[in-house]
């Protein structure tokens, strides 16, 4: 995995014995699962307003912002990036279709 996933997903386990008061991600776990969804639907929407502006830079801050709030969700249901990295791993050489077929089989 990206050492930097890795790095940003073991603060933020660590973030999980902090106090909220003193750690924005402490905070968003304190909130709970309601609060990082919404947090997620948020960085989604500015990920696509960026997106239709055209400002590549704006997308890539905006597509940070939306990664790392769902590795905030992922260690707050007790996932890891690995977990996301291995699926995709998983679908690697399948084509959409496949992959999406497969899918409504489950």
């Amino acid at each position: 995995m990206n050492t930097v996933l890795a790095q940003l997903a073991d603060i933020l386990e660590q973030r999980k014995q902090e106090s909220a008061d003193k750690s924005y991600v402490a905070s968003l776990y304190a909130k709970g699962l309601d609060h990082i969804l919404k947090k997620i639907g948020e960085e989604a929407t500015e990920t696509v307003i960026a997106a239709k502006n055209g400002d590549k830079s704006q997308i890539v801050y905006e597509t940070a912002d939306l990664w790392f709030h769902s590795m905030v969700l992922l260690a707050q249901q007790d996932l890891h990036p690995d977990d996301v990295i291995n699926e995709l791993q998983r679908r690697f050489g399948l084509s959409g279709l496949q992959e999406k077929a497969q899918r409504s089989v489950k």
